[in-house]
């Protein structure tokens, strides 16, 4: 199934260097692949995985690891931002 992936801020030095501009991609993943299990082919340490939100709702740490996306998902990412 198709979802859309975006990092944001730092974090899109993390996608393929083609996609980097746009901060998104397309991308095909198993119906049941994780929030985790779709991040970790990417490298992002998740130390760095702060703001985790699924067409735009707030996804917990606690559930990362086991929820699962629908054909057409958004799956967007934020490192912690600091700032004064």
């Amino acid at each position: 199934m198709q979802i859309t992936f975006k990092l944001f801020a730092t974090l899109t030095d993390y996608l393929p260097v083609d996609k980097r501009n746009s901060n998104q991609m397309a991308l095909e993943v198993a119906p049941e692949a994780t929030i985790l299990g779709i991040i970790e082919p990417f490298g992002v340490p998740l130390k760095l995985v702060h703001l985790v939100l699924v067409n735009g709702t707030y996804v917990p740490p606690e559930e990362r690891a086991s929820r699962t996306l629908q054909e057409g998902d958004v799956l967007a990412i934020w490192p912690p931002i600091a700032g004064g």
